[in-house]
């Protein structure tokens, strides 16, 4: 098929571009697909076959094993905070979130799955019996696989708590149940205040867990090959502006993402995500305009947190309180995917109170190695290209 449009871009010259799609006839939708504030053209052909014309970053073709979707956010209801995920060989993706009250009940350490990062359904808690070796709520899981097993490492804490805690729960199977092998850190064994939000990171063989949150600062220490024991010392990568630390390989850097601002009041919370990079796993890490992330210290308040750079998401007029994200996911178009909380502002309560956090996806450009999402608009409230993965 032979196309002739004229350039979406105001003041561009018209095209001749062939589709290819071999079809004689395709349904055309024109619009803001991916959410860039841009028109894109969605060609459908017959038997599924179908190519974006994106008119922002990139464009994208698929061919005829899937047609091209498109999605809102939030993808996941009522709430799912403080995300974590990943994928199993069979294509599953299941996320867990931070304990909670939801309308249809009490939740410990949720649970979802889905095929697609889109559609996702709920499959249960992760504990058939709660941890019980420190008097506290299930926060900011962050599941692995190594050696075989699920490693889900978890922080147990209250509201001001003096000495907070990092737990470890082992099971065979993504849906558990997961089985508690007790504390693995706290604020009195480390010295570090406020010693929630792991993540383990693994690279050559060797296990890392790095911690920490608002007032404590941002560490790693090294853990046994199994993943169940300190072996190491601890060391500091970020001031005590930041929690939900996440890294993240990519083309030799090391990206450090942290969240920074107030994450539970709300449609007034200030929740936001920061991104520096590294050579080193250990640091230093510095934002985009070359400010160390350790040099950010009680600023997470504000208007003090307007302060700190390099700031990727944070809210707009719909959603407050972007943050603490999961691990990014790449799919099978090459598109790398940023998953995590946000509150909508006209839906920002759950019935007992709480922030009612929800699960966000948004596509990722990288622009000269530095993440960027939606050209600094925040989260993406309107309709747009969905991952794609072959299944």
């Amino acid at each position: 098929m032979l196309l002739a449009f004229p350039g979406l871009r105001t003041g561009a010259q018209g095209h001749i571009i062939d589709l290819g799609l071999q079809v004689q006839h395709a349904d055309i939708a024109v619009g803001d697909i991916n959410g860039n504030g841009l028109q894109d053209v969605l060609i459908t052909g017959e038997g599924g076959s179908a190519i974006l014309l994106n008119n922002g970053d990139s464009t994208f073709a698929v061919g005829g094993e899937s047609t091209l979707t498109t999605y809102s956010n939030p993808v996941f209801e009522p709430d799912l905070a403080d995300p974590t995920l990943i994928r199993t060989d069979d294509g599953w993706f299941y996320a867990y979130g931070t304990e909670n009250t939801w309308p249809e009940g009490h939740q410990v350490t949720p649970i979802v799955k889905s095929r697609d990062l889109v559609n996702w359904e709920y499959v249960g808690q992760a504990f058939d019996i709660k941890p019980d070796w420190k008097s506290g709520y299930i926060w900011a899981p962050s599941i692995h696989r190594l050696n075989g097993l699920y490693y889900l490492y978890y922080s147990n804490s209250t509201w001001g708590d003096e000495n907070p805690g990092i737990g470890l729960a082992l099971a065979e199977n993504p849906e558990g149940p997961f089985t508690d092998r007790g504390m693995l850190l706290d604020t009195r064994s480390t010295g570090v205040i406020n010693s929630i939000d792991p993540y383990l990171f693994s690279e050559n063989g060797e296990n890392h867990l790095f911690w920490g949150s608002l007032g404590g600062g941002i560490y790693g220490i090294r853990l046994s090959s199994d993943g169940m024991r300190i072996t190491g010392e601890k060391f500091r990568v970020a001031g005590n502006s930041f929690e939900g630390v996440y890294i993240h390989q990519r083309e030799g850097y090391y990206y450090l993402f942290l969240s920074t601002g107030s994450c539970c009041e709300g449609a007034s919370s200030t929740y936001r995500v920061v991104a520096g990079r590294s050579e080193n796993p250990e640091g230093p890490y510095l934002t985009k305009n070359g400010s160390d992330l350790m040099n950010y210290n009680d600023m997470w308040w504000a208007p003090m947190v307007e302060n700190i750079d390099g700031v990727i998401i944070k809210s707009n007029d719909h959603v407050a309180g972007p943050g603490h994200n999961a691990q990014i996911v790449t799919d099978d178009r090459g598109d790398d995917w940023f998953i995590y909380h946000g509150i909508v502002k006209s839906n920002p309560l759950l019935p007992n109170g709480a922030t009612r956090r929800p699960l966000f996806i948004d596509r990722i450009a990288w622009k000269n190695g530095w993440p960027e999402i939606n050209r600094g608009t925040g989260p993406g409230v309107q309709e747009q290209q969905a991952p794609f993965f072959k299944h």
